[in-house]
């Protein structure tokens, strides 16, 4: 195996002899280093994150039990598996390990097959845990991945339907605007030229009401004008995106020519108005695209990193766009709050699952209420649905592994168990209020910076 694909195991002993021989036994499966003292080996532990830690009890200055508490309550290494292997043999001493935060206990003189069936073990059983969660991901993915293809083929139509558009349009322009410039003098020119600039600054967007009246209010103008065909006249115009104040280019409008003019004025409007279509669409496109690799990637080795818990929120709710437009209203009250120092793939596995269950809960129609605000040191994520709710006599369960109230094949029951996990991987909490129609979870995050999470390491 590659040295970059071993699982790293820190040693901590404060007798040379207890390394070496581990370090033999441990070096051909993985890349291993060691600490002699307490101190040194939560230094370790925090900066190369090992994915193990066999540790000594007896130990000067710092025992053990003090060096694994320490790692427990501290957030980059709260997680490690702590492997205690001592020559105190006494049962009080093994009660103290496991109180402290360890996982196993290994006696001296140890048995060199014990030790790696133990160590093979409890790495075997931390890979799946970030397995776990990756595969929980994917699950969910996998229920809206139709959704998803949906959203991507609406643009995509979006975008060959402009390439037709947009090639009719300029062939057309290629046969009248010779023939258009031959024949206007050059007062006519500057104002077609004020038409196009008109008709290609315009960002209104009118509905089909809105566009009859103003097509009517045109038609008066225009007959008032005495100007043939109105009606046609003022429907060109309105297609062009012009909707009054017709007065810069009247002289134009009023030319016997008007008609082929106009359409010589759409067909380059056209061209314009659909590559601004195809912009949109390859901008929806990257969204998406974007937000399924974030939502996709997950690295069971990853650092913390300084970001913004509604970035995490709007990935999810990019992926569950096609299933929360059919009948859900978003309403969305975000603060204006700092970047906080976490696992930001592990906070996004969070909010996929709070508002997947949501979402599953309203069965499609409702309300999601999603909020973000500062309370004291935390930062905190409202999720709130007007779903069924969650009975009292279950409430307490829903957190526990396993536990589950959908139909057998739709639920591991694994989902709000792993949010608390990673809640608490963070040193948060999350907690839940539900009546019928309404049910709130909360997540509070500590937001800490970068330099405040250093400095209060350093004080641990």
């Amino acid at each position: 195996m590659s040295e970059e694909l071993k699982k790293q195991i820190l040693i901590v002993d404060d007798v040379v002899e207890n390394i070496r021989i581990l370090i033999d036994l441990l070096k051909a499966q993985y890349t291993v280093f060691f600490a002699k003292d307490g101190k040194t080996a939560i230094e370790l532990a925090r900066t190369k994150q090992p994915d193990l830690i066999l540790l000594d009890i007896i130990m000067p200055e710092m025992d053990g039990y003090q060096v694994c508490k320490i790692l427990k309550e501290h957030e980059n290494t709260s997680d490690i598996p702590v492997l205690f292997i001592s020559a105190q043999s006494e049962v009080i001493d093994k009660i103290k390990a496991f109180s402290s935060g360890g996982v196993d206990y290994i006696t001296k003189p140890f048995e060199a097959e014990e030790v790696l069936a133990r160590v093979n073990t409890h790495i075997s059983i931390r890979h799946l845990q970030h397995q776990l969660i990756l595969k929980e991901k994917m699950a969910a993915l996998g229920q809206i991945i139709a959704g998803i293809a949906h959203e991507i083929n609406t643009p995509l139509g979006v975008i060959h339907a402009s390439i037709g558009n947009m090639s009719t349009a300029l062939q057309e322009s290629i046969f009248q605007l010779p023939k258009l410039f031959q024949s206007l003098s050059a007062e006519l020119q500057s104002e077609f030229y004020a038409l196009l600039t008109a008709a290609m600054t315009n960002q209104e967007t009118l509905s089909t009401k809105e566009a009859r009246k103003f097509r009517r209010e045109l038609e008066k103008t225009l007959a008032s004008q005495e100007v043939n065909k109105s009606d046609s006249v003022a429907a060109m115009l309105i297609n062009i995106g012009i909707t009054h104040d017709i007065e810069p280019f009247i002289h134009l409008i009023t030319s016997p020519d008007t008609m082929f003019i106009l359409q010589t004025a759409y067909s380059l409007v056209t061209q314009k108005n659909n590559s601004q279509n195809i912009k949109n669409a390859v901008d929806r496109v990257s969204k998406i695209v974007f937000a399924l690799k974030t939502y996709s990637r997950y690295d069971e080795h990853a650092k913390r990193v300084m970001a913004n818990v509604k970035d995490g929120i709007e990935v999810v709710l990019t992926i569950y766009e096609n299933m929360i437009k059919r009948g859900i209203n978003v309403i969305k009250k975000y603060s204006d709050l700092p970047d906080i120092s976490c696992y930001a793939d592990e906070l996004t596995q969070v909010w996929t699952n709070l508002i997947h269950n949501a979402i599953q809960a309203m069965n499609g129609t409702g309300e999601l209420g999603i909020s973000t605000y500062q309370k004291e040191n935390d930062v905190v994520v409202q999720i709130m649905d007007s779903g069924c709710g969650i009975p009292d006599t279950i409430k307490n369960k829903i957190f526990e592994p396993f536990f589950t109230t959908k139909p057998t094949g739709e639920g591991s029951g694994l989902g709000l168990d792993i949010v608390k996990k990673i809640v608490d991987r963070h040193q948060g909490k999350i907690e839940v209020e539900s009546i019928p129609g309404q049910t709130i979870f909360r997540v509070f995050l500590p937001s800490l910076s970068d330099n405040a999470a250093k400095n209060f390491s350093e004080k641990l």
